[in-house]
């Protein structure tokens, strides 16, 4: 999913320090960078990093935090009155402007799960049930409004749909080419029926 790093003037080292960890941890992952990494990124010294985040896990934690915030906010800013189909298109375009070489960030940690401590599995987890959810309203409203078909129960289906974008993250990373998530939204459009 789509996010930027911060490199205003007015930012703070720990915010910067934050932004450049979570596009680090989607291109790399976690065990993929370390904090020298890091302070290359924002142009400061390693102790700096440590006195923001002692351990690398304050900072992951720090980074799962901040993400899941942004995705939430653009989650609440979908107008829930619109059609369902519209705040799918909607939902969809947060996967679209994500830069080729990243993924989601939440979706790149799962795949480190083994290795990420157990307060961020229990974030990670609530990420993918927090869109899982919202996917689910937006499924069981387009049922309602026949504006849906072909969908079994809505949360089989979110958990379905929000797999699928994740995988053409993924895929769109590996051709480097966003069409991927284009695609996703494409079949979910399939099972749509505009209202005459």
């Amino acid at each position: 999913m789509a996010t930027s790093v911060t490199s205003s003037a007015c930012a703070s080292t720990r915010d910067q320090l934050i932004a450049h960890a979570q596009t680090l941890i989607s291109k790399r992952g976690y065990n993929g960078f370390s904090y020298r990494d890091l302070a290359e990124h924002v142009g400061v010294k390693t102790a700096s990093i440590h006195y923001h985040f002692p351990q690398k896990d304050d900072l992951l934690q720090a980074a799962v935090v901040d993400y899941t915030a942004k995705i939430t906010r653009a989650l609440h800013a979908i107008d829930d009155s619109l059609p369902a189909v519209e705040r799918l298109e909607r939902y969809a375009k947060l996967f679209v402007g994500s830069p080729a070489d990243q993924i989601c960030m939440c979706g790149m940690l799962a795949a480190d799960f083994a290795s990420v401590p157990e307060p961020v599995r229990a974030a990670l987890k609530a990420f993918f049930r927090l869109h899982e959810n919202w996917l689910a309203a937006v499924i069981a409203d387009g049922k309602r409004e026949g504006t849906i078909k072909s969908w079994s129960d809505p949360q089989s289906s979110a958990r379905t749909a929000f797999a699928a974008f994740q995988g053409a993250l993924l895929a769109s990373r590996l051709f480097q080419a966003n069409d991927r998530v284009c695609e996703v939204l494409q079949a979910i459009c399939v099972r749509v029926e505009q209202p005459a």
